[in-house]
């Protein structure tokens, strides 16, 4: 069965450019991509570490789900991916940095901007970033289909959102199995989590910590999308009345 796919919400929001110009259609989508990228940066910044895990809770999975359910799939995971090329590369956009062995609680919120700069594999949370272009790919796919306005949102984002654990759980799991020395620390990152095996410590480390949290992340991208979604319709018939 073939589905055409429906116009997102920045499509709505944005419409298209009527040009026969591939260059101003293709600078419209990437100045969209742009702002998907700048939702999960400034979601960056909203913080919290924690003293027994490397991996810090933030706001990044709601700005994902709601860039790829905005987005679409291919310009959601697209920026995604300018979104870890330019914390690799180009702009400090990860989380904010503290020190890997400080063993402290530390909770941020934007401003003052503690952006950070890494390479994937010289964090922890690397894989977590990797997911984030599966997870925008997936639920920008189902919003194409109209699932970013229906009542089955909620299992969309819950989809999308277990898509950014596997690989940032395989990641985390990889680096605590090979007593892996985040950059500037003294200790492997399987002394900084506790647990009593590999795996107990992946899980420890990168999922229980978070599953509340995400669900309420989920539940409030899931109500983001269908309210824009209204919104956008009730604006468009007031102009055509």
């Amino acid at each position: 069965m073939q589905y055409t796919a429906l116009p997102t919400l920045a499509d709505a929001i944005f419409p298209g450019i009527d040009s026969e110009s591939r260059a101003l259609v293709w600078a419209r989508n990437i100045v969209l991509m742009l702002g998907g990228m700048a939702l999960v940066a400034v979601c960056a910044q909203i913080q919290v570490r924690l003293p027994w895990t490397t991996v810090p809770i933030t706001m990044q999975t709601f700005g994902v789900l709601v860039a790829g359910g905005a987005l679409g799939a291919w310009r959601g995971a697209g920026a995604m991916t300018l979104y870890a090329l330019a914390g690799m590369f180009l702009l400090p956009v990860f989380t904010p940095a503290v020190s890997p062995t400080s063993g402290t609680w530390d909770v941020h919120f934007i401003l003052p901007w503690k952006g950070n700069e890494k390479l994937l594999w010289d964090l922890s949370s690397g894989g977590f970033v990797v997911g984030f272009i599966l997870a925008a790919a997936l639920v920008g796919y189902l919003a194409e289909r109209g699932w970013d306005r229906k009542q089955w949102v909620h299992f969309g984002m819950l989809a999308g959102n277990v898509l950014v654990y596997v690989p940032g759980l395989l990641w985390l799991g990889y680096l605590i199995g090979t007593d892996w020395v985040p950059p500037g620390g003294s200790k492997a990152i399987s002394e900084l989590i506790s647990g009593s095996s590999t795996l107990d410590k992946t899980l420890k480390g990168g999922l229980y910590p978070f599953i509340v949290g995400d669900l309420m992340k989920l539940m409030a991208a899931a109500m983001v999308l269908p309210s824009a979604w209204l919104l956008v319709e009730k604006v468009k018939g007031k102009k055509g009345t």
